[in-house]
């Protein structure tokens, strides 16, 4: 699908995963250095790419923002402004997709600022934008000058079955079925990035679904060529290769040594590794005359800091070839780890896990469905969050001291990935019903803290009781890649991952892999590395399990102290609004009743209580099944007169529900007044014989004093609006007895009717007339009552309000 038709734009088609996905160029945003819009269902994307000229900063200056405009689902806004804000951490982290993809991708030596803008402009609820905001970020690069040695292609994979799906729809995506979601992004020869979750996957099978989505990003490369063709792209700019400073190297391997600088790096402890590398940075920087402050000399200065640099990063880059690490290990060792278990009194769960010189402080909080965190977006519901987990990385845990300006991309970044790892392992929420937030604190950092907070959050859940399925553990690889000599490296240190070329994350159970984050520094990597890498970190991974195993072997038996306790019931639909009550008046003196939080999870009747201690939640659940239990015909009741009117009595039927006994109902014998038979206070046995479609509730003691065998009939004949009664009392029977009607009727023994009047008639008659009379007294009372609202302002309120319930209760009976 071309969404612009004019003349000038060019586009190129092919079909992937069953639907056709469409670049194309050419009449929009024209003034960009590229842009390209991406299209695939109803879902459009479209990127574009700036050089904003040369900036000497020290680093590439790269941008990534990629926002979804509501408007691309036929939303507006929600809050106050109704324009979007700040991004969202979906935003963010579809940002890092595009951004750890490209990075390495452009020539060296390029320092120009490169900005990259997506923006989503349609949205059709399947087909996910992130993927589309990558191709189209890639086509628009290699669309324009910018020197990008792509170009690149990206692919998401589900799998069901044993079946990799290529760019599974949303529903799939959600499908208890799917066990797999990985987005990669890869050039026509190698693999750059992945981020994946997954269910337990075996390393094989994730491997698997690498090569099927490669596959595909080949295409997706091939397509990017082609429209580079047609529009006859301008050259890429030629960046000089950066030339190398060979004689401050040379200065500085004169000043020292390669033992010297070996030595310095073997240095055990970081503090104490970058105190030895400074003091020979010192010796090198005396060469430069005191006292000299001129420009040259500063630059001078300068280039011999950057030519130390390099040196003991070849120097380091050497040494791990060589199968020797700055800390000593060999290439597989993972360091030594401590584990505190349980190191917080109040928190619900606590673990300090420290590996190395890396230690992350991780809390789990247990909390009720008022804690769900809801996402809104281009989705047309709003989603709920019930667990995840919060990453932060303060300046100390480096030994810095930096502005604090709120949360950063790479804590958003750290903190999704070990959500990722820790989610398949949760349980059911119907069976834990718990709202779950991890915290992890790193308080120190040499290497692959987010690995820790996977560890760790596994752990802290465990200790505060939550039935973890299995211990998710995690691990970090590196590589250092010179030629055809490669070397991984498993547990890598922060210089390891400086000085290296891959940051291979990989975390999982004893059984298979629940995440994974790659990122490169060079151009690509070999399938066949990727696989050696993969089954070493496995077994790094057994190693940390069995240590974790060690500190804790399963979840809690019991929750902690300190959570609150979440219980569920189910209720009838329809009893929902009873629940809730008048403007939620029930539901607030539930709450305030029983010191609990009432939460109404689902329109199917599922009620949510959490509060402690545990006896009151138990109370309010009971309370709620008392509230909402359906009242049938036949029930039998005994419960306490609440009112009496001159129409007859309301008795508690329990959970604030109550039913009306007519004054026919109250005896069998006709009374002349309610309260010959009953008062306020009193308690009758009484039984259901009608509920209205509103709910309302008629009962009878009358026939509750009857034989069981005669309840059946009784109750039939009370449900007439007659007010027949059983055997004896009207409905069926109502023609026993009647006497001769005097001139050939259908009964013999109907009695003189003596003026008109029938003799002896039976009691249906009498009852019929008896309730005539009780409607004509009720029908007085009721214009009494209109009179009486003339009277009212002279009145209190609430005995008006009072008044005018219990009118309308009678009515409605």
């Amino acid at each position: 699908m071309t969404i612009c038709t004019n003349p000038r734009t060019q586009s190129v088609s092919r079909d992937i995963g069953g639907r056709k996905l469409t670049i194309e160029t050419g009449w929009m945003a024209k003034q960009a250095a590229g842009c390209a819009v991406v299209s695939y269902g109803e879902t459009v994307v479209m990127s574009t790419v700036v050089d904003g000229g040369e900036r000497d900063m020290g680093f590439f200056p790269l941008t990534v923002d990629y926002r979804e405009k509501t408007f691309a689902a036929g939303k507006i806004p929600g809050g106050f402004f109704k324009r979007e804000g700040r991004p969202t951490t979906k935003e963010i982290l579809a940002m890092r997709l595009t951004d750890r993809s490209v990075r390495p991708m452009f020539a060296d030596g390029y320092q120009n600022e490169v900005q990259i803008m997506s923006s989503v402009l349609s949205f059709d609820q399947e087909n996910e934008p992130e993927i589309l905001s990558m191709i189209a970020s890639f086509a628009a690069l290699h669309l324009s000058a910018i020197p990008f040695e792509g170009p690149m292609g990206a692919v998401r994979l589900g799998w069901v079955d044993g079946n990799v799906l290529i760019n599974p729809t949303h529903t799939i995506l959600q499908d208890s079925s799917n066990r797999l979601d990985l987005t990669m992004a890869a050039t026509g020869d190698a693999i750059a990035m992945v981020e994946a979750g997954a269910g337990e996957l075996p390393e094989a099978e994730v491997l698997k679904a690498l090569r099927a989505g490669h596959e595909v990003c080949r295409t997706i490369c091939e397509m990017c060529d082609e429209l580079r063709s047609l529009v006859e792209a301008p050259e890429k700019l030629e960046v000089p290769a950066p030339e190398e400073d060979s004689e401050s190297l040379d200065k500085v391997r004169q000043i020292l040594d390669d033992a010297q600088i070996r030595q310095a790096l073997l240095t055990q402890g970081k503090h104490d590794r970058y105190a030895a590398k400074e003091a020979l940075l010192e010796q090198v920087l005396a060469t430069v005359p005191e006292g000299e402050e001129s420009e040259e000399a500063d630059a001078l200065r300068d280039r011999l800091k950057k030519a130390f640099s390099k040196t003991c990063n070849d120097t380091e880059r050497q040494m791990i070839l060589e199968g020797v690490r700055t800390d000593g290990r060999d290439t597989k060792t993972v360091r030594p780890i401590d584990i505190q278990v349980g190191l917080l009194p109040r928190s619900h769960g606590s673990v300090l896990f420290t590996r190395g010189e890396t230690q992350a402080l991780v809390t789990s909080t247990l909390g009720s469905t008022d804690d769900e965190q809801f996402l809104d977006g281009l989705r047309e519901e709003t989603m709920k969050n019930r667990f995840y987990l919060h990453y932060n990385f303060p300046p100390f845990s480096v030994g810095e001291a930096r502005p604090i300006r709120g949360t950063s991309r790479r804590e958003y970044g750290h903190g999704a990935l070990a959500e990722r790892a820790i989610r398949p392992m949760l349980p059911e929420h119907e069976d834990f019903p718990y709202t779950l937030r991890i915290v992890s604190d790193i308080l120190e950092s040499n290497g692959s803290s987010s690995m820790a907070s996977v560890c760790g959050g596994s752990l802290s859940l465990m200790d505060a009781g939550v039935p973890m399925k299995k211990a998710v553990a995690g691990i970090a690889m590196g590589l250092v890649m010179e030629g055809e000599r490669y070397v991984i490296l498993s547990d890598i240190l922060g210089s390891e991952d400086h000085y290296g070329d891959m940051d291979f994350k990989v975390a999982g159970t004893d059984e298979g892999i629940t995440a994974l984050q790659m990122d490169i520094k060079i151009k690509g990597l070999a399938d066949s590395i990727l696989e050696e890498a993969m089954n070493q970190a496995l077994q790094g991974r057994l190693h940390i399990l069995g240590k974790m195993q060690e500190a804790l072997d399963g979840p809690r038996q019991r929750l902690s102290a300190y959570a609150p306790i979440n219980m569920s019931v189910k209720v009838p639909p329809s009893k929902l609004g009873f629940l809730i009550g008048p403007k939620g008046a029930n539901i607030r003196k539930l709450q305030e009743d029983f010191g609990v939080n009432v939460n109404i999870l689902d329109d199917d009747g599922l009620v949510q209580v959490s509060g402690k201690p545990q006896e009151q939640v138990e109370a309010c659940i009971q309370m709620i099944r008392d509230q909402t239990k359906e009242i049938t015909v036949g029930t039998r009741y005994k419960g306490k007169v609440t009112s009496v009117k001159p129409f007859g009595c309301f008795v508690d039927l329990g959970g604030g529900q109550e039913g009306m006994c007519h004054i026919s109902e109250l005896a069998e014998e006709r009374i002349n007044e309610v309260t010959d038979v009953c008062d306020v206070g009193d308690e009758v046995e009484v039984v259901v014989v009608s509920v209205d479609p509103q709910g309302k509730v008629r009962l009878s003691r009358r026939v509750a004093l009857l034989p069981e065998d005669e309840i059946a009939a009784a109750i039939e004949g009370a449900q007439r609006p007659s007010g027949g009664r059983g055997p004896g009392r009207g409905g069926n029977f109502r023609d026993r007895d009647r006497g001769d009607r005097r001139g050939g009727g259908r009964y013999e023994d109907r009695g003189d009717r003596r003026g008109g009047g029938d003799r002896d008639r039976g009691r249906g008659r009498d009852d019929f007339r008896r309730d005539r009379r009780n409607r004509d007294d009720f029908r007085g009372d009721r214009d009494r009552d209109r009179d009486r609202d003339r009277d009212r302002d002279r009145r209190g309120r609430d005995e008006y309000r009072r008044e005018r319930r219990d009118r309308q209760r009678g009515e409605g009976y």
